[in-house]
């Protein structure tokens, strides 16, 4: 019985493969029959002539003097953001949303902690979202639910005059990425993906030093995510509904690039200077997944589901050229047991950089510099932002504290109504790679054209300001708590 229950959902899993994972559904031979229908299929969304309405890079949306927040999805995520926001001047939160009612009372008695009114609950239903985006009393809202959900809610948040943050990535498909492009160009409404990676420390350092000219040219960059998620994708107790492993059992390629992708597309000028021209992405077999869930099948028919000779490949690499002949590789591996590591490397003409192993090694020639020179370099190139808010931020936590200088950064980007370091085309774009990525697997790792969401505005866009040249009023509750650390 055993073998025949695993036998159909191997079938099973095949036909359905898109559906569950809200995935590559346009792009994946297994769901669009065959790999002439998949090629023109994501060729067509790639080659999209688009003609911009209004570009969002750069765009300073009206003074919010209040920033009244609307979170979705208070489970894993959301109550750490809920924490963070809570420590930050000029913001009321006014509404929380989970499908799951125990989800909503956590948010609330994390406001109770904080003095702070309590705010209206949506729950009890898995569309409650959709009444939180049409509220009066929300200007922002912040989306911390699968993968899958992102896009939809970005788009109705928008549609809703909001403005959206929502954690990564920000679409799955090539599809919905170009959703959020024309959404948020219409609207004129922020859609910004939550990429706290470009506020860690280093990757501020370094990104700084690139604006200074410190790497000289810079060549080839290069970023991960190597995190052994194993025990946690396969718990029931985990991610809501399994939904993380389904996404793995399903897509094979680059499925969570942007931790490492974000902060060297901004030492790149991505979008703003440069672009993105073509990418190759390749896969090992899958050596861990399948063996995992056909012992906990054989022992919980629950995970019958689960084992269908289906995983995508333990470790993935995609390599990216852009327009002026620069490189990136991006590596994703969620189940070898190794050290965590997003790499972070910059390598120019006179200079490198490179984040892990820690502690992170900075080099002008063969021999790294050593802990009394590091520190005359981050005495001389730490950012403003970090000299702000750096030693909070590290109070309030999340992830060491770059989730609160991210969430900081945002909320004081609205406020005094100034350009947000993170736009919607870079949502769109370092979200992409991963659709992209499944395509060139499925194609024997030939190279794919990258879409150019900002319709050609990169040559002219102005590079990101990292002096907090505008902006850097907003404060800090003086009674801020540390949230607890919560999983990256």
């Amino acid at each position: 019985m055993k073998t025949n229950r695993r036998k159909f959902f191997q079938i099973a899993g095949v036909a359905g493969a898109g559906v569950l994972s809200g995935g590559l559904t346009s792009c994946d031979s297994r769901a669009a029959g065959t790999k002439e229908t998949a090629l023109a299929s994501i060729q067509e969304a790639v080659a999209k002539q688009h003609s911009q309405q209004f570009n969002m890079c750069g765009y300073a949306a009206p003074k919010l003097e209040t920033v009244r927040i609307g979170f979705i999805g208070l489970g894993n995520r959301g109550p750490g953001a809920v924490e963070r926001m809570s420590n930050i001047e000029g913001v009321r939160i006014t509404a929380l949303c989970d499908k799951d009612p125990e989800g909503v009372k956590r948010g609330q008695e994390i406001l109770e902690k904080h003095g702070m009114p309590s705010a209206k609950e949506y729950s009890g239903s898995e569309d409650a979202w959709k009444q939180l985006c049409e509220s009066d009393d929300v200007d922002l809202v912040y989306i911390c639910t699968p993968w899958s959900l992102h896009t939809p809610m970005c788009v109705y948040a928008m549609e809703n005059d909001k403005h959206a943050a929502t954690e990564i990535p920000a679409a799955v498909t090539v599809e919905e990425s170009w959703q959020l492009v024309e959404t948020s160009e219409r609207t004129r409404k922020h859609c910004m993906m939550l990429e706290n990676t470009c506020y860690d420390f280093f990757e501020l350092l370094t990104l700084n030093m690139a604006r200074q000219g410190f790497f000289g040219e810079i060549i080839h960059t290069e970023g991960a995510y190597i995190h052994d998620l194993r025990t946690n994708n396969f718990n029931k107790d985990g991610y809501s509904d399994m939904w993380r492993l389904k996404e793995n059992q399903h897509r094979n390629g680059s499925l969570y690039p942007t931790h490492g992708l974000g902060p060297v597309c901004q030492v790149l000028n991505i979008n703003r200077g440069d672009k993105m021209e073509y990418l190759t992405s390749m896969s090992s077999n899958d050596f861990q997944m399948d063996k995992i869930a056909a012992e906990l099948a054989a022992e919980d028919d629950f995970y019958d589901q689960f084992a269908t000779d289906n995983y995508r490949g333990n470790m993935n690499t995609t390599t990216i050229r852009t327009n002026k002949g620069k490189t990136i590789m991006i590596q994703h591996d969620v189940t070898s047991p190794r050290p965590y590591s997003r790499i972070h490397l910059v390598s120019g003409t006179e200079g490198i950089a490179r984040k892990y192993p820690l502690p992170g090694k900075i080099a002008k020639g063969h021999i790294w510099f050593d802990d009394d020179e590091l520190k005359v370099l981050e005495e001389q190139y730490t950012p403003a932002i970090v000299k702000l808010v750096g030693e909070m931020a590290k109070k309030v936590g999340g992830h060491g504290g770059m989730d609160f200088m991210m969430d900081w950064r945002l909320i004081d980007c609205l406020r005094n109504g100034i350009a947000l370091d993170q736009d919607v085309y870079d949502a769109a774009l370092w979200s992409v790679v991963a659709p992209l990525s499944e395509w060139s697997v499925a194609n024997r790792s030939n190279s794919i054209d990258v879409p150019d969401f900002s319709n050609g505005s990169w040559k002219t866009n102005k590079p990101l300001d990292v002096t907090l040249s505008q902006g850097g009023t907003t404060g800090v509750k003086e009674n801020a708590e540390a949230e607890s650390q919560l999983k990256l």
